[in-house]
């Protein structure tokens, strides 16, 4: 039975174009080996390098949102300060695209601000995004900012098509984020 589920969760991953997924919590240091294991496998598929800088580029900005703002986080101390973050990533082939999907928890306060940002950017074509990260990079960083504001601009700017997004509502107080780009 255990092997009959995993293997029936494998085939519908395999069946979407999945080849890289991850869900559970996150660091710095599992970003770094997740990082480290996307690129050495593309490198080992012969993905040409400017294709591999763009999605190694998307997955760390992508993992660094979850990282720093999901809503789904666990903390402590061992030896030092602990926090880790939930959320979920998966890297696949799409109509000979790549696609990189993250996903996580984010309060439904920052919904709006953040549907806000999405739809800009979805608005712009080439030429707008790069204005926009130039003003962007002349701005202070909004309160409560740690880099999200360049960082979805990052993602936009090496995105082939515009962006996709949406939000599940959880509860009350919190929805399901999930981000998808294409390179």
């Amino acid at each position: 039975m255990l092997a009959q589920q995993y293997a029936a969760i494998k085939r519908d991953l395999d069946g979407k174009g999945i080849v890289f997924s991850f869900s559970g919590y996150l660091s710095e240091g599992i970003l770094y080996s997740l990082g480290e294991a996307l690129r050495e496998k593309m490198t080992l598929e012969d993905t040409d390098a400017p294709t591999v800088r763009r999605v190694f580029s998307v997955f760390v900005e992508q993992m660094q949102n979850i990282i720093r703002y999901s809503a789904e986080k666990v903390t402590g101390a061992t030896t030092r300060a602990v926090e880790l973050s939930a959320g979920m990533v998966t890297i696949g082939m799409e109509r000979g695209k790549v696609f990189i999907v993250c996903g996580n928890t984010v309060l439904n306060a920052d919904v709006p601000r953040l549907r806000d940002r999405l739809d800009h950017l979805r608005s712009l074509d080439r030429d707008g995004i790069k204005t926009y990260y130039r003003e962007q990079l002349r701005e202070e960083p909004e309160d409560g900012s740690r880099g999200a504001t360049i960082g979805l601009i990052e993602i936009a700017r090496r995105a082939s098509e515009p962006i996709d997004y949406d939000f599940d509502p959880m509860d009350d107080e919190r929805s399901f984020f999930c981000l998808k780009v294409r390179i």
